[in-house]
């Protein structure tokens, strides 16, 4: 493995396992935004009801949090790559299942059955998420030196959302153009070409003795580590409450078709605005990253981020809505940085699998309780007080964090 100039963190894809590493992320990451963002725009042209579009997310995040810490023994116990293969060509099922039901709605089958068989889908996506989520991050720390670490997972999170930026921006103009059908073929063929790059890498076998390890106490070791390491709680738990007030996005299909006017395109606009903002930022801080006060930094762009959600739920102009949306994925990039490198540095090799998977509980999962969250309080409020009120509850974490968690907001590194 070679030793690279830390200033240099573009170097870092000289190392063949890191390139195909990402390249497949990037391109499976990429047909799962787009699905996601099919999904949301299908069950609501199906149902007109802004509450089924939070269902999706409980459909994901059930399942999810259900299987994750027995995902994170199983990561951190089995050799990883064929187990992230598994996952990808689980996807890739799933997809294939998503256009059997878009060619069954036009052949007999009633909406109200296609909406269900939807849901169905979602909830399978959601075991296999629980475990792709924290195998790539568990990988990383196996690729690259520990000198290169924090610049390699600022690349890994400027390829995630750069797949989220074209995936989100994409699926808008694929719906318009090819219909529900022809986007899930493109989006089917992508995860392909994704699981192409994945059988490059070597394998990663588990550092722990087969037969040696007792579920529940491998479990517990991981809960127990989360637990004494204040700054993980902080981080993890700042974005967990961040998140799940602050889903507005999920509210994007309502406003482009109901408040904005904007169609399928601007609804894919709208839909790249936060992930477009954050890729600008991650890709700077790659070559200027940032080296003092991250954590005062991170919970400020926090509260940063909730003050943006409030302008956009108020907003009735389409350019403010998607500037709104945009600098909060500034906002939401340079917090995203920080958490993951504090994270990875702050967890042993043996441990990532279980400790990635509690972060998926925290934070991916988040994702989805937070799109709940978004219908369930859009159904009892309204759409626009729901993402007002989210927006708030944002900066009222964000200033919660900051005095409960002083280790946080201490925090630096280089």
């Amino acid at each position: 493995m070679p030793t690279l100039d830390k200033k240099k963190p573009i170097e870092l894809f000289v190392i063949p396992e890191f390139r195909n590493l990402m390249s497949g992320r990037f391109m499976l990451i990429m047909g799962l935004r787009m699905m996601g963002a099919l999904v949301g725009w299908w069950i609501y042209q199906l149902t007109g009801d802004p509450f089924s579009i939070g269902l999706i997310g409980l459909a994901e995040v059930i399942p999810a949090v259900s299987c994750a810490l027995f995902a994170g023994h199983v990561i951190d116990n089995t050799e990883k790559k064929t187990l992230l293969l598994i996952c990808v060509y689980g996807y890739l099922l799933v997809a294939g299942f998503l256009f059997y039901l878009a060619w069954a709605e036009d052949h007999g089958f009633t909406k109200k059955q296609v909406t269900y068989a939807i849901y169905g889908a979602i909830f399978l996506t959601g075991i296999t998420r629980s475990f792709i989520g924290p195998i790539v991050p568990s990988m990383i720390p196996r690729v690259v030196s520990m000198t290169n670490l924090p610049p390699a997972i600022t690349i890994n999170q400027a390829t995630f959302l750069g797949a989220s930026v074209a995936g989100h921006a994409i699926s808008g103009f694929l719906i318009a153009w090819f219909e529900i059908e022809g986007a899930l073929l493109f989006i089917m063929a992508l995860i392909f070409a994704g699981s192409m790059f994945f059988w490059f890498i070597n394998a990663h076998p588990s550092e722990v003795e087969k037969g040696k390890v007792n579920m529940f106490q491998s479990i517990k070791e991981g809960i127990v580590y989360i637990k004494n390491t204040r700054e993980l709680i902080g981080a993890m738990t700042l974005d967990l409450f961040a998140v799940l007030f602050g889903g507005a996005v999920a509210m994007v299909p309502v406003y482009a078709t109901d408040i904005l006017d904007a169609g399928a395109q601007g609804f894919g606009i709208l839909n790249a605005g936060t992930d477009i903002g954050a890729i600008l930022v991650i890709s700077l801080l790659t070559f200027f990253p940032l080296n003092k006060n991250q954590g005062k930094i991170m919970i400020g762009c926090v509260a940063g981020f909730g003050a943006c959600i409030i302008i956009f739920g108020l907003s009735t102009f389409f350019w403010l809505s998607f500037f709104a949306l945009m600098l909060s994925g500034v906002l939401d990039g340079i917090s995203m940085v920080i958490r993951g490198t504090i994270i990875q540095l702050k967890t042993p090799d043996h441990l990532r699998g279980r400790v990635m998977s509690v972060n998926t509980i925290f934070v991916s999962s988040s994702n989805e309780l937070g799109q709940f969250e978004s219908g369930l309080a859009s159904r009892l409020l309204g759409v626009v007080p729901s993402v007002v009120f989210g927006g708030t509850m944002t900066l009222l974490t964000a200033t919660t964090v900051w005095f409960k968690f002083p280790k946080l907001r201490k925090m630096t590194y280089k």
